[in-house]
């Protein structure tokens, strides 16, 4: 009898799982499209066994669902890949979607659990039949020049299903960091001697690896990430300016050197033919140049965008955010303001703020090159112009060098600002070759700027 009892409880139990794991209700269908991808979310009323299967002649992908049903009639629009999609019952209970596509593809499907709002999803990902990261972009056609434009990759943050932060007026950030990043790419576009670079220039999602492999496929010389920030205490306000910390860097290090094989730096370095030990030494230099640039580049959009709204923090911030982690590109992050704060919320949406942004960060880029100008592009073309002798501090006295001894937590672009004379003059009289500087090294500064 016992033994019953246990079968009978066995069989109850594997019925009721049966069950939640078979039944489900579609409850809307959502489509994404990015240049590279077509992203189709199923909304779900709970978890279900599904089959993703390609049909050809003509091309289609066809997701079946046990014991499903559709709740009803989704509205569709043709995105991406996808022309069409229809749905209809089986004789057996199974709910059937057919996506009827432009072309062919690799469907690639699963399931994920609730969160951040939303309840199961079934996600199918319609991707290239060839491999996206292995095509290599190609550059946009230029006039041969003997001098070339500087890259600026702009990365406007989340996308697609992944609204970001939601403000209680409604602004999704995902909205206003891709209007402010439109603009950026305007304002860098008008700039000589720079052309931008969108990771994404419409509402779909790219993966944070993705983001920095795409700065990399375009040769990126920066690269800026833009957000807004979120806070339960609807009083925090103000920008935030992000380089990457230490920890982050010595991880992605870490990851590189394990995965030298597929790893290259800058340059066409490639570490797949280096032993461990060198591969680490060539990742820490370049890595090392991209942070301390980077500390550099954000001291200068900081005072920027000071200038045109208010701070959060007057100092750079440091945090192990994956988008910075490129070893060999200068990198930062920056949160616009708090869409938390009903105030900001309304200046983020507002056009005449998001182009005070754009302008502010143009500037500080801009600022950055001026003073460490990349070899061979427009910046380094240019004359640095003279910075008068009447301008400096009133221990610039003519015909005595002056001598900084470098303490810790200083920086080049600020002891240059000290003495008001130029980056470019400062690493020229010290015969440096990078913005790195080390606590206890002697500086001279120029009497000529």
């Amino acid at each position: 009898m016992k033994q019953g009892v246990s079968w009978l409880a066995l069989v109850g139990a594997l019925a009721i799982a049966w069950g939640v794991a078979e039944a489900a209700t579609v409850q809307n269908i959502r489509l994404w499209s990015g240049p590279e991808s077509t992203r189709v979310v199923l909304d779900l009323s709970g978890p279900v066994e599904h089959r993703v299967f390609e049909l050809t002649d003509p091309d289609r992908v066809v997701i079946d669902l046990p014991r499903s049903s559709m709740a009803r009639t989704p509205p569709f629009e043709p995105k991406g890949y996808v022309a069409n999609l229809r749905t209809g019952s089986r004789p057996n209970g199974e709910l059937r979607v057919v996506l009827d596509l432009k072309q062919a593809v690799r469907p690639r499907s699963f399931l994920l659990p609730p969160s951040d709002g939303y309840g199961h999803r079934l996600v199918i990902d319609l991707l290239p039949p060839a491999d996206p990261a292995s095509v290599t972009r190609a550059a946009p056609a230029r006039a041969e020049a003997s001098v070339r434009d500087l890259v600026i990759a702009i990365d406007a943050g989340h996308g697609g299903e992944d609204p970001g932060a939601i403000g209680r007026g409604g602004a999704r950030e995902k909205d206003v960091v891709l209007a402010i990043a439109r603009k950026l790419a305007d304002e860098i576009r008008a700039q000589p001697g720079m052309r931008p670079v969108m990771i994404r220039d419409g509402d779909y999602l790219v993966s944070h690896r993705r983001r920095m492999q795409i700065a990399r496929e375009a040769g990126a010389d920066f690269f800026i990430s833009i957000h807004a920030d979120s806070y339960r205490d609807a009083s925090a306000k103000g920008v935030t300016v992000y380089a990457l910390s230490e920890k982050g860097a010595t991880d992605e290090a870490a990851l590189l050197v394990a995965h030298r094989e597929n790893a290259e730096l800058r340059g066409g370095v490639s570490l797949a033919d280096k032993d461990q030990v060198l591969a680490r030494v060539l990742v820490d230099l370049s890595q090392g140049a991209a942070l301390s640039a980077s500390a550099a580049a954000a001291e200068r959009l900081l005072r920027r965008l000071g200038a045109v709204t208010t701070l959060r923090k007057t100092q750079v911030q440091r945090a192990p955010f994956l988008v910075l982690k490129s070893p060999d590109i200068p990198s930062l992050l920056i949160e616009t303001g708090y869409i938390s704060n009903p105030r900001e919320e309304a200046l983020l949406r507002d056009p005449d703020h998001q182009a005070k942004l754009a302008r502010a960060m143009r500037a500080g880029i801009v600022d950055y090159f001026r003073a460490n100008p990349v070899p061979g592009t427009y910046f380094a073309d240019r004359e640095e112009p003279a910075v008068p002798v009447a301008a400096r501090t009133a221990d610039m006295r003519a015909g005595e060098p002056i001598r900084h001894v470098i303490a810790r937590g200083e920086t080049l672009s600020g002891i240059a600002e000290r003495y008001r004379v130029t980056t470019t003059s400062l690493k020229r009289s010290n015969r440096l070759r990078s913005d790195v500087i080390r606590v206890g090294q002697v500086l001279t500064i120029p009497q000529g700027g």
